[in-house]
């Protein structure tokens, strides 16, 4: 059997993005031994690219804002198919958890007073989200980072893990291999948490980095938690679009939610045609109202305006978008076009820092001259590992999840912002909860199967002993199914036809081959990536082909409508049966009488509403 190296901790965290960091920074505070794995560099976590803002109700510039209306507006986002109990512990404590931040150093955007300036963003009535220019996750991550190495803690970079370890039904460690040469290693751990983000690399345009490879899903799910409400995908509706080679790069909400105006090629403003009923009244009626709102914004004054149509969620802008290329209104390589460039171009360069230089130096489009080209991408999974609300704790004994790979918290749609402040609010209990489960274990380290490692590390050789399929070929076709069969709008033919083409796919993902050395061979990476990304793959197909109903993120051509009825109270949940994946419908946890209530009263009118 080939050697391994062996290290031994209470504690592993698989992830090292903004969940992952305050997790291990929570071990570490409580005196516990921790170990952060991450997959990239240090520093190199998709959280660096979260732009906008980290949602906080602060009530630094709206006072009115509390913790019950961005409770409110995360429920109602998601559709009311949230956690209720995450939903409410994410408004509770994403305040106190941004003036933690600020107390390590964050440096946020300041009003005039001095306190943490805040701005709109779609979904949220009151200005809400924290900001450092557009390079807020950068910020987020510096500051973790710099608190997390000041404590102490061990890295392990360039390390992927490939299996979690039990003893009977309990976490006893993981097993993986560092990808700079390939040499294995083995995490003794009595608790695991995994924040190892999203999925989106298996669709084909995609804000996601190299890394979202659904690493945490189909780790959880091979040791025996379930994922639930995968069907809901968020395809962000500004990405770029051109040209080719930035294809799915995210252009930040921030830009709408500084005033920027979405067109289509006649240059009509069209965002007003599709604003739901239910929410009509929450936005400007016509242009001079929403002209009246944005020039409040950037004089940095309140004013009774309501806001402009682009700050409709992100569900709805994206399916705007698709629809107005579907029927031939869109630009010329297949997007809309958005633009700020009425603004001063001194203020659009302070505000919107990255994204002048991310159009100047990728596009040579200049945003203060000129509109900029974007389009749907892949952005979210509101889906993941089923875990407890107030530990983060999955099904089985000694596994955590926080982060983008844990669900519940968003229902069927997250809004902007809510993804920063759930990694710091769900990070920090994770890890809470990861130190109470170890220091109820005792002194004694569980116990690590021999066999369960020669079969991890059998799994990881047969692709140099065989012939069989290219990789990225293989990846590939997943992508192309995906976007085809199961994207941003979904019925029932097609994603039976997908999901066979998924099933004929796996025989494919099982024969994958690869020549040369472990030693910097990203082809031998991909070929245990696509393990995990069939696993989320099948699952979003799966779930999505149940749910008739229209909800949300998920939007069905024939079944075009809310259920208000059996698919308003159950979660899609995914868990593995053999060699099979099983479905079934999960009855959502009961909100309190008097949590119900925020949604029987009459909401307070607000001019951001």
């Amino acid at each position: 059997m080939a050697n391994y190296e062996v290290h031994e901790h209470d504690v592993i965290v698989v992830g090292a993005g903004g969940a992952g960091l305050r997790a291990a920074i929570e071990v570490s505070a409580q005196g516990l031994s921790v170990g952060l794995v991450c997959k990239s560099l240090l520093g190199k976590a998709h959280t660096v690219m979260a732009e906008g803002g980290v949602a906080a109700a602060l009530a630094n510039v709206d006072p009115l804002d509390g913790w019950e209306t961005h409770f409110q507006d995360t429920m109602n986002g998601g559709k009311l198919l949230n956690n209720w109990r995450m939903a409410q512990l994410h408004a509770q404590e994403a305040p106190d958890r941004v003036r933690e931040l600020e107390r390590w150093g964050a440096v946020f955007d300041r009003t005039k007073e001095g306190q943490i300036l805040q701005r709109a963003f779609g979904g949220h009535k009151w200005k809400r989200l924290c900001h450092v220019g557009d390079r807020t996750g950068l910020e987020m991550i510096r500051t973790l980072q710099d608190q997390g190495v000041h404590q102490g803690i061990t890295v392990y970079m360039e390390c992927t893990i490939s299996k979690l370890l039990k003893d009977g039904d309990k976490i006893s460690g993981a097993f993986g291999y560092f990808r700079e040469d390939g040499r294995y290693v083995l995490f003794k751990a009595k608790a695991i948490v995994l924040a190892t983000g999203g999925v989106g690399k298996i669709y084909s345009v995609t804000s996601n980095s190299w890394e979202y490879t659904s690493d945490g899903q189909g780790l959880a799910y091979d040791a025996g938690a379930d994922l639930i409400d995968m069907e809901f995908v968020q395809f962000h509706p500004t990405g770029m679009i051109w040209p080719p080679g930035v294809r799915g790069l995210l252009v930040t909400e921030g830009v709408r939610g500084e005033g920027g105006i979405l067109r289509n090629s006649k240059g009509e403003r069209f965002m007003w045609k599709y604003l739901p009923e239910s929410t009509k009244n929450g936005f400007a009626a016509d242009e001079t109202e929403a002209k009246e709102w944005v020039e409040a914004a950037i004089a940095g004054k309140r004013t009774e305006a309501r806001r402009p149509p682009e700050l409709s969620t992100r569900d709805n802008v994206a399916r705007a978008i698709y629809i107005e290329n579907k029927e031939g209104r869109g630009s010329p390589h297949g997007g809309v076009f958005l633009d700020i460039s009425y603004q001063d171009p001194e203020r659009v360069k302070k505000k919107l820092p990255s994204m002048y230089h991310q159009f100047k130096e990728l596009a040579d489009v200049d945003i203060t001259a000129g509109p900029m080209e974007v389009g749907p991408t892949c952005h979210y999974i509101m889906g993941g590992i089923r875990v407890d609300a107030d530990t983060a704790h999955t099904r089985v004994p000694g596994l955590f999840a926080a982060g983008e790979c844990a669900g519940g918290m968003h229902g069927a749609n997250r809004l902007g912002g809510n993804s920063l402040s759930d990694l710091i609010v769900f990070g920090k209990r994770a890890g809470a909860g990861a130190c109470d489960y170890a220091k109820g274990l005792g002194g004694g380290q569980p116990t690590i199967n021999e066999k369960d490692i020669e079969t991890a590390i059998e799994e990881l050789e047969a692709p140099f002993n065989r012939e069989g399929k290219n990789p990225y070929d293989v990846a590939k076709k997943m992508n192309d199914i995906m976007d085809a069969h199961v994207g941003i709008f979904r019925e029932e033919k097609e994603m039976e036809e997908g999901i066979a083409k998924l099933h004929e796919l796996k025989n494919d993902i099982a024969a994958v081959a690869i020549k040369g050395s472990k030693a910097f061979n990203p082809g031998w990476h991909l070929c245990r990536d696509l393990k995990n990304m069939m696993i989320a793959a099948e699952a979003i197909a799966r779930s999505a082909h149940a749910r008739q109903e229209s909800r949300g993120a998920h939007s069905r051509l024939d079944f075009t409508e809310t259920d208000k009825g059996k698919w308003n109270e159950v979660n899609s949940s995914c868990s593995k049966e053999g060699d099979g994946m099983k479905l079934e419908h999960t009855p959502l946890p009961v909100m309190p009488a008097d949590l119900k209530k925020l949604f029987e009263e009459k909401k307070k009118e607000s001019p951001n509403a």
